[in-house]
């Protein structure tokens, strides 16, 4: 039998576009906190894909045109769901997501549906701009919702595999983050948070910010 077709495995969905130098080090890392990784190159044009090593626990999917992340999470899920996996966790290429808090995640399943990093609760770090936009944006979905949801904007997070084909994202974009909350609270699936560092770098954001409001915006009113 596929030793991938085994349930209660743990996988790790990791959607990259142009991360070259960091690429390597994220999947090493996380690899000892997952049973294997789902790597989805987002038509990355930095060679980024080269960087990732050989290992039968890693599976690389790879698209020639940048699709958005919503598009390369979507494509992470489906993989994750044919491999009859029990948990995905998704975090970012870039080391904004400690791969050490896995374990965390993955606890907190065992009472949630979805479980989301909370960066709230600790902002010294963050930019002025991300926190007025991650607070703005919780609140308006914790309205939509009915829910408080402290940290929408977090893509560090873990989902029970078998609920991840009815909450599968329609957007493409950094929006399709908030879409699956939505489309989790509308069917009633339990989520939580765990708090954990904001970490930010000399990195560049790859989200445009008109695109990604004209995103959200299309999520909120939905």
């Amino acid at each position: 039998m596929n030793k991938y077709l085994k349930k209660n495995k743990i996988c790790a969905v990791i959607p990259f576009y142009n991360e070259c130098k960091t690429i390597e080090k994220i999947i090493t890392q996380t690899l000892n906190f997952v049973d294997f990784v789902i790597a989805v190159d987002d038509g990355s044009v930095d060679n980024s894909a080269k960087e990732i090593p050989q290992n039968e626990n890693i599976i690389l999917l790879s698209f020639k045109q940048n699709k958005g992340k919503g598009f390369a999470l979507k494509a992470g899920f489906e993989k994750s769901i044919s491999l009859n996996t029990c948990c995905t966790i998704t975090l970012d290429a870039d080391f904004q997501h400690p791969p050490e808090i896995i374990p965390a995640l993955v606890s907190k399943l065992s009472y949630f549906d979805i479980v989301v990093g909370n960066r709230l609760t600790d902002t010294r770090s963050m930019p002025v701009q991300r926190i007025a936009s991650n607070k703005i944006t919780s609140f308006l979905l914790s309205i939509k919702t009915g829910i408080k949801l402290k940290d929408t904007q977090c893509g560090f997070r873990g989902f029970k595999t078998d609920i991840l084909r009815n909450i599968l994202p329609s957007h493409n974009g950094f929006e399709a983050e908030s879409e699956i909350l939505v489309k989790a609270a509308g069917m009633n699936y339990k989520i939580g948070f765990v708090d954990i560092p904001a970490i930010y770098g000399n990195e560049k954001s790859k989200m445009k910010s008109f695109k990604a409001i004209n995103g959200f915006l299309k999520v909120l009113f939905s």
